[in-house]
């Protein structure tokens, strides 16, 4: 096990604190080739997020109490995501992610509940810091699955929620330098007789670029699964695109006899593979969440190979089966896919599979 390289280290998990009841909590990485659970049965109670940092800690115990206390799958992946989306350091997540292209940041999250075989979502939605807690409210208030835009913020401010500047220092002095550095063309930035040789460039290379989102999956004690999936999207997208992640069976799919799974990364390819749905349908003809999860990179990569055969998209999976096993695994990224989970067995960081393809 890889202490060293664990994104949870035992001081700042400590300080988090452990519930009673909650039992031994271990913070190990798992070799990759160990990805399925020690939890077998339906209705033993797992949670996990394809979030790995501090946060991500805090997120899976808040949601883990909720489960160890007889609680619902539902709520729990409610509570972790929420935490995520508060947290204004994430900068691909709720309050404080990146914005688009003309500075505004529109969130998209999407919810689903296996036991009622229920789905919101909402897209495209501004100045709610808390944008799954508004897809819940579609999926139980509504007879509709998806709303957008200003119709989403209309309906969450039906609900009482508040509206709140989303930017954080951090972000919104990205979203300047991004406009300043990003084109030569324009007249953003500084006077052209002050710019030196190369300065652009190397200012470039420094602005934060990412697809952002974190998924949030469940099984609790009734044997009934859930999921959250959800995102600030694309940094600087075209103002009104929606990605993977608020389309149900693309960024999130739940089937209460399978399992859940959940995307991240680029999300275009996810949608025109319909990769959640996809993962949990490999799921139900006997593979295991690991495998149905490369299963999704390899149907996506032989897709683009009459195409582009040096493409690879940025894509990550996560996914989980009734019986507690999980699977995540990645493309178009040279770092490791990871997860942190909760369960019997502990919080802890688990490794997924990093898929390598030469066309």
């Amino acid at each position: 096990m890889n202490r060293k390289n664990s994104k949870i280290d035992r001081r700042s998990f400590v300080r988090h604190g452990v519930g009673a009841g909650v039992g031994a909590w271990a913070l190990d990485r798992i070799p990759k080739k160990k990805m399925v659970s020690q939890n077998k049965s339906a209705g033993s109670p797992i949670i996990i997020t394809s979030h790995t940092n501090d946060t991500a800690a805090d997120a899976m115990q808040q949601a883990w109490s909720i489960l160890t206390d007889g609680g619902s799958a539902l709520d729990a992946v409610e509570r972790g995501a929420n935490v995520i989306e508060v947290d204004p350091n994430d900068s691909g997540v709720g309050y404080g992610g990146l914005p688009n292209e003309e500075g505004v940041i529109q969130l998209d999250s999407s919810i689903m509940d296996g036991k009622t075989y229920n789905a919101g979502a909402v897209a495209a939605i501004e100045n709610i810091k808390t944008p799954c807690s508004v897809a819940r409210l579609v999926m139980e208030r509504t007879d509709h699955v998806i709303l957008v835009g200003q119709g989403a913020l209309d309906f969450a401010r039906s609900y009482g929620f508040e509206e709140v500047d989303l930017h954080t220092e951090r972000s919104r002095n990205a979203f300047l330098r991004w406009r300043e550095e990003h084109s030569d063309r324009d007249d953003y930035g500084s006077p052209d007789h002050l710019v030196t040789p190369n300065q652009d460039e190397d200012d470039y290379d420094s602005i934060p670029f990412h697809y952002g989102t974190t998924n949030v999956l469940a099984v609790d004690s009734n044997g009934d699964i859930s999921g959250i999936t959800t995102t600030s999207g694309l940094s600087w997208k075209i103002n009104g695109r929606i990605g993977d992640s608020p389309i149900i069976g693309a960024g999130l799919y739940v089937d209460n006899d399978i399992g859940a799974a959940g995307a991240t990364g680029r999300g275009e390819d996810v949608i025109k593979c319909c990769g959640s749905f996809y993962i949990v349908m490999r799921m139900g003809q006997g593979r295991s969440p690991q495998e149905a999860c490369e299963d999704a990179i390899e149907f996506i990569v032989h897709k683009y190979r009459n195409v582009n055969p040096n493409f690879f998209p940025s894509e990550k999976f996560v996914a989980i089966n009734k019986d507690g096993e999980m699977g995540c695994a990645s493309m178009g990224s040279n770092r490791v896919p990871s997860m942190t989970v909760a369960n019997s067995d502990g919080l802890r960081i688990e490794e997924g599979v990093r898929t390598q393809y030469t066309g």
